[in-house]
């Protein structure tokens, strides 16, 4: 009974990590990115997965709540994420490209 015991606190904390990580990711991305990926708005996927995190928290895996949980953050990660992540900039707030200088873009001489 141990090992199983042992089996589902790693599950659970496994899924409270993938929702950590799913809230942080969907906190550093741009509110605007949110519209322009056509995806609901930012407010709204971080109670979503602000939610899921508490759940994952206070209730057991076994219970339905966690479920649900696990499958908002899921259709962030695979839906959401990737389309504003295809956005010019990855949706990330910056001041501009990795390869901009002080005076603008750099393209290697050309």
């Amino acid at each position: 009974m141990q090992g199983f015991q042992g089996f589902m606190w790693l599950l659970n904390m496994a899924l409270t990590v993938f929702s950590a990580f799913a809230l942080l990711d969907a906190a550093v991305r741009r509110e605007d990115a949110y519209r322009a990926a056509d995806k609901k708005t930012k407010p709204f996927w971080l109670i979503i997965l602000g939610l899921a995190l508490v759940v994952n928290l206070l209730f057991s895996i076994l219970s339905f709540l966690p479920i649900i949980g696990l499958i908002a953050t899921i259709v962030y990660m695979v839906d959401v994420r990737p389309a504003i992540r295809a956005l010019p900039g990855g949706g990330r707030s910056s001041r501009g490209s990795s390869s901009d200088g002080p005076y603008g873009p750099w393209n290697g001489g050309r």
